[in-house]
């Protein structure tokens, strides 16, 4: 009867360690759309897994339990990676499948490391002590996901987004400051409901008035950081910038229908004729195009048809007297990179300017192999691996726009625009201006091209500068500083757009300033937490015991 009872017990807690994870990864869920309607979710979403982790009987659970949200959450929010990464390199769906949940306790580490600290706190903890687990389970939460490698960047204060006011925040630590709110307003949400379980409902207006707390304070340094951006940005002037999005992509399937001269052919016609009608509808300071838009090396031709090519492209800046940011490879004698070229006239038939910049931040295997990993049998083994090289790292562009003024811009290329300190390097350096070029076509259909239009927003936030963003089929955008997209062309829609972006005076943030200062804070402050906790209990223990 025991044993049945022992097994019955065991049975309870599974079932409610998998509900738990369970209802937070639906929340999460939700809560990643990034719509307004599911904003609620994010202040909420961590308490069912909160309370299924504070049952745990071992640390051995706790890691469990740590473990399994990492796989949820990486199964639910980024549903669409291994069916992106199919089209892009033919292998089997199931063999992406395992291999991203196989690595998901990596790429989501912060789950079982708050997991682990949270159980040790609690253990640890003394009496009247109930803040340390979640403080502590806190602190490590952002202080371990602000150092693990993750492929897309991604913390749960990007859910807030959705709220024109909270975003604000990130200007003061990223998103791992909002992440870091959000944790508290769970942890008051999950304070209250025991509160109100064990003593009646009058004992949880406490938590619930810390929860009400973090939400005024955020929502109110919100609405005054949006007033004091709206009230910087000027009427009159600014800049007029024609962006192309031609939806043309799967260059190599193209490639092998039509070849290759063919499809160069068919790009530069659609972007020229594109390009001239944006022309006509009034001028332009500056046209853009979108990454990798010209596949081919520019300036260092390969052939004598890419010479003629190379040639034509410099040819229609110089007749059409307008500045052109567009993106290619660039060529180091048998190094290639992904790179924005700047090609203008300093005045309507004058001297052509050059200039480039080549893409530092690649994306691991599909544009870059590490060295020490990179051989013939790798190469073997998965053919569509990437052969560029990393650039030198960010750096400010400047360069004359159609009327003579001088336009320094921080110049990011796609996956870039996912790191926050990357991006600040380049702002510090005096950029005035975001401009992004980017390929999200191997996207198009997920939910892929809008989060990482959300990341290219933060970046304006953080910074407080304007961003002009051109991808090759969407999501093509102006964002200004404080985060809302202006205007845009959909995902897998063809079409120009002309972007008026207003002068704004430069403003200072701590995120801009500072970097990313919360993370190594957090986890150093969780350490000593547990740190403390330890030798307390030691100098609680009586004499000779």
């Amino acid at each position: 009867m025991t044993g049945v009872q022992v097994g019955v017990g065991r049975g309870r807690r599974l079932a409610a360690a998998l509900l738990g994870v369970l209802g937070t990864t639906v929340l999460f869920a939700l809560f990643g759309r990034l719509e307004a309607r599911w904003l609620v979710l994010g202040w909420v979403a961590m308490v069912p897994w909160l309370a299924a982790l504070d049952r745990a009987r071992s640390a051995r659970e706790a890691l469990g339990l740590g473990v399994l949200l990492s796989v949820a959450f990486t199964a639910a929010v980024f549903h669409w990676f291994p069916g992106a990464l199919q089209a892009y390199s033919r292998a089997p769906t199931v063999v992406g499948w395992a291999l991203f949940l196989l690595v998901a306790p990596l790429l989501q580490l912060q789950f079982p490391a708050a997991a682990l600290a949270r159980y040790a706190a609690r253990r640890l903890a003394r009496e009247g002590q109930g803040w340390l687990p979640p403080l502590v389970g806190t602190l490590a939460y952002v202080g371990v996901e602000g150092i693990t490698p993750k492929l897309f960047a991604d913390t749960l204060g990007h859910g807030l987004y959705a709220s024109e006011w909270q975003r604000q925040g990130a200007d003061v630590a990223g998103a791992p400051g909002l992440t870091l709110v959000l944790l508290l307003g769970n942890e008051c949400v999950l304070a209250a409901v025991r509160r109100a379980r064990r003593q009646g409902g009058r004992s949880a207006w406490g938590p619930m008035a810390g929860l009400a707390a973090l939400v005024l304070v955020l929502s109110g340094y919100g609405a005054f950081r949006h007033a004091q951006v709206r009230e910087a940005t000027r009427r009159e002037g600014g800049l007029v910038v024609g962006a192309v999005q031609a939806n043309i992509t799967r260059y190599e399937k193209l490639k092998a229908e039509m070849g290759a001269y063919q499809v160069v052919r068919m790009v530069l016609d659609t972007h020229y004729a594109m390009s001239d009608a944006l022309l006509r509808e009034g001028p332009l300071d500056l046209l853009v195009w979108p990454e990798t838009v010209y596949p081919t090396p520019f300036g260092t031709p390969r052939s004598e048809t890419g010479a003629k090519l190379d040639a034509e492209i410099a040819g229609y800046v110089s007749e059409r007297g307008v500045p052109l940011v567009f993106g290619a490879y660039d060529l180091e004698g048998e190094r290639e990179f992904n790179a924005a070229m700047f090609l203008g006239p300093s005045s309507p038939g004058g001297s052509l300017e050059r200039a480039a910049y080549r893409k530092t931040m690649l994306f691991p295997l599909t544009e870059w192999v590490p060295d020490a990993i990179d051989t013939p049998t790798l190469r073997e083994w998965l053919p569509w691996t990437g052969r560029w090289k990393r650039g030198p790292g960010p750096r400010a562009v400047s360069f004359t726009l159609r009327d003579g003024r001088q336009l320094r811009v921080a110049p990011l290329i796609c996956y870039e625009t996912i790191f926050p300190e990357y991006v600040a390097q380049g702002v510090r350096q005096g950029a005035e201006l975001l401009l992004t070029l980017s390929n999200d076509s191997w996207f198009t259909g997920t939910p892929a091209p809008r989060l990482h239009l959300m990341h290219a927003a933060f970046r304006s936030i953080e910074t407080r500068r304007p961003q002009v963003r051109v991808t090759n089929s969407g999501v093509t955008a102006l964002i200004d500083s404080t985060g809302a997209v202006v205007a845009e062309v959909d995902d897998n829609q063809r079409a120009g757009l002309t972007m008026r972006v207003p002068e704004t005076a430069a403003l200072t943030t701590l995120a801009l300033a500072w970097g990313d200062w919360l993370s190594p804070l957090a986890l150093v402050s969780a350490v000593v937490g547990l740190a403390g906790a330890v030798l307390a209990r030691r100098r609680a223990r009586p004499r000779g015991a």
